[in-house]
């Protein structure tokens, strides 16, 4: 492999180890930040109501269940993973 070929095929090649870290804490951050912010989207959709947007997003369907808050509700779920995945290295190094 070439010297050339070698520099370009690594991603990080010219990246400081510092940037990757800080990089990797601001995109755990962001998955923490994702299911509080739809499940307050949710209960304030429920409360507030949708508007005409939700007519629209419900129309048809005959369930009491469509519209937006419980799109809201599923997107929270979606990204409960980092939540699970934070709450389970919490009780491995509290159980040691």
């Amino acid at each position: 492999m070439t010297e050339t070929h070698s520099a370009s095929a690594a991603p990080d090649a010219g990246r400081d180890g510092g940037e990757v870290v800080a990089a990797s804490h601001l995109a755990r951050w962001l998955g923490l930040a994702a299911t509080p912010t739809f499940a307050v989207m949710a209960v304030l959709t429920a409360v507030l109501g949708g508007g005409p947007t939700d007519m629209l997003c419900s129309a048809g369907h005959g369930m009491s269940l469509g519209g937006m808050a419980p799109m809201y509700l599923l997107m929270s779920a979606f990204h409960a993973a980092a939540w699970l995945r934070l709450v389970s290295e919490w009780r491995g190094t509290v159980g040691q």
